[in-house]
């Protein structure tokens, strides 16, 4: 049945951006209204998406402020180290190697790798505890209206929000962002990321391998138990022919890449393939409309930061919304938005092209490049200060924080 729905905020998706969202805004004293158009039982099953996650060391402290750390028990593997290498198929790994050791920098790992929907499980348990919080799915925002006062939000269902805010976290292809006309720049990688789960004979000790070869990164990621993440980056047309080969011939090409190091090793279940690109958003904001994570910026993999840049917006935003609130302001007018954009717009940016910027240095076979990255990583595995300022840029704890990656209540 249809009806109307009374809230403070519209949050178009209930994803692993728009869950943690409605929950920072229900702490901080808002209702909350969240409309996915994927069920949720669908969202999280196994066949649904192979990917893992790498959060950072402040976002698992937002995610224990949250609630969302007790349901995640046993689903999460510490990363303690990370070894970054160059090589080539036919000759192996450079003898020159990037090490991060997290004991340089504090008794927390650097961050935990969880599978995505072990965390949309989790989310999906928190946020039913959370009285603040109307999940609505599965169901559809058809279309947003937006009023001098506030916003109105017309479901699939023929239901209606009204909201003093919209907050769109619907991804990439953010039907949201392009209803209002927002545009985005950004361009194709030409490359594929093939994503399947491995178990291996030893154990990884909470390694994470990021081995970087001509067609792009090759990243071994630990798992809880003798598993891992393999996040296997190649050009478009090769990936389709990897993907397309059977299990045999598909697991010896694995391991040409993978070694032995682990012991023997074979994937397990299905992959997955993804194609990679740059988008970023012009604007992130409009009167009564914030962008947050993919629906303003998507990036590449290569360091494992995208949906770490997407809680840090989270983060950003549910602490602007709250404390407007707190002060009495009407949290959608853009003189509050715009101060979201501002908090977090720069950083996005400058991480985004840091991201291509490597990930352009490292995927190609010119040997007087390959000659400079390597001496590079052995230079930077040597400069100390150095080596523990990028461990901290990779756990989110630089810059001006917001509340919650501090692990303080929004």
């Amino acid at each position: 049945m249809s009806e109307m729905i009374d809230s403070d905020v519209l949050i178009v998706g209930g994803g692993l951006s728009g869950l943690p969202l409605a929950l920072a805004l229900a702490q901080g004293g808002l209702q909350v209204t969240a409309v996915d158009a994927l069920d949720p039982a669908t969202a999280t099953d196994a066949k649904f998406d192979g990917r893992v996650s790498a959060i950072a060391f402040a976002s698992c402290r937002m995610f224990d402020r949250l609630g969302v750390t007790p349901h995640l028990k046993g689903r999460m593997q510490p990363i303690n180290d990370i070894v970054v290498s160059d090589g080539r198929l036919s000759e192996g790994a450079s003898p020159f190697f990037l090490h991060f050791d997290h004991t340089e920098i504090g008794d927390e790992p650097l961050g935990n790798l969880i599978e995505n929907r072990h965390t949309r499980i989790a989310l999906q348990k928190a946020v039913a505890a959370e009285p603040n919080i109307r999940l609505v799915a599965p169901n559809a925002v058809k279309s947003v209206e937006y009023g001098a006062s506030h916003v109105t939000g017309h479901l699939a269902d023929g239901s209606t929000v009204k909201a003093k805010v919209c907050l769109a976290c619907d991804g990439r292809g953010s039907p949201t962002r392009n209803a209002a006309g927002i545009k985005t720049v950004g361009w194709s990688y030409n490359q594929t990321g093939i994503v399947c789960t491995v178990e291996h004979e030893l154990p990884h000790e909470g390694v994470a391998q990021e081995y970087f070869l001509p067609g792009g990164p090759f990243a071994i990621l630990p798992m809880v138990g003798n598993r891992s993440s393999l996040v296997w980056t190649e050009r478009t047309a090769n990936a389709k022919a990897i993907l397309s080969l059977n299990d045999e011939d598909f697991t010896a090409e694995m391991r040409e890449r993978f070694g032995d190091y682990l012991g023997d090793c074979a994937p397990v279940g299905p992959r997955w393939s993804y194609p990679l690109t740059l988008q970023l958003s012009r604007e992130y904001v409009r009167p009564r409309l914030a962008l947050v994570a993919d629906a303003a910026h998507g990036v590449h993999p290569i360091a494992g930061q995208g949906l770490n840049l997407g809680l840090r917006d989270v983060a950003a935003l549910a602490e602007v919304l709250v404390d407007a609130a707190r002060l009495g302001l009407d949290i959608g007018q853009i003189d509050v938005l715009k101060r979201y954009e501002q908090w977090r717009r720069f950083d996005n940016t400058a991480l985004s092209f840091m991201m291509d910027g490597l990930n352009r240095l490292f995927s190609n076979d010119i040997a007087p490049v390959r000659l400079a990255r390597d001496l590079g990583l052995g230079a930077v595995n040597q400069i100390g200060p150095l080596r523990r300022l990028f461990m901290r840029h990779a756990g989110g704890a630089v810059g001006d924080l917001p509340r919650l990656l501090k692990g303080e209540a929004v």
